[in-house]
């Protein structure tokens, strides 16, 4: 669910992907028992933006159009003015509000922020991750070996 730039993982067997190892802020904001913003909710503004459409939105995030709607619902209901409006008339799109481009401009400088803050304790953490998962784990042989016995 978590499919634009701020959130992607590492791909692993890719030469000159990133490396397997990746850290990323996941704030998020409660309203009571409710989650008003976190990475998934930021992400699904960010496609509104994108895309125009919920619907769109939902299709590029690979979730259904209801849990999108329902996500948009709670965070419209959480903020003190809606982060997206949507069209009277159906099928015409949404877009974010400015209280929406704002609230995700916000969030996204927090991400970023966080990260920065943490860079030096992070990259010691990361030299002390274990080497041999930095490299593909091999699987066997090749199907011609299965079954052989040597």
């Amino acid at each position: 669910m978590y499919s634009t730039e701020y959130n992607k993982t590492a791909r692993p067997g890719r030469r000159n992907a990133k490396p397997p190892w990746t850290a990323r802020p996941r704030w998020r904001l409660s309203c009571g028992t409710e989650i008003a913003l976190g990475p998934g909710k930021a992400d699904l503004l960010d496609a509104i933006r994108r895309l125009g459409t919920i619907s769109g939105a939902a299709r590029d995030l690979g979730m259904s159009y209801r849990r999108a709607w329902l996500l948009v619902e709670a965070m419209n209901r959480c903020f003190a003015r809606p982060l997206v409006s949507t069209s009277s008339w159906r099928g015409k799109g949404a877009s974010l509000t400015q209280d929406g481009e704002r609230v995700l401009e916000l969030y996204r400088r927090i991400e970023s922020d966080s990260l920065q803050a943490v860079k030096r304790p992070l990259a010691g953490l990361q030299r002390l991750l274990r080497e041999d998962r930095l490299r593909p784990i091999k699987r066997g042989g090749s199907k011609g070996e299965r079954g052989r016995k040597k």
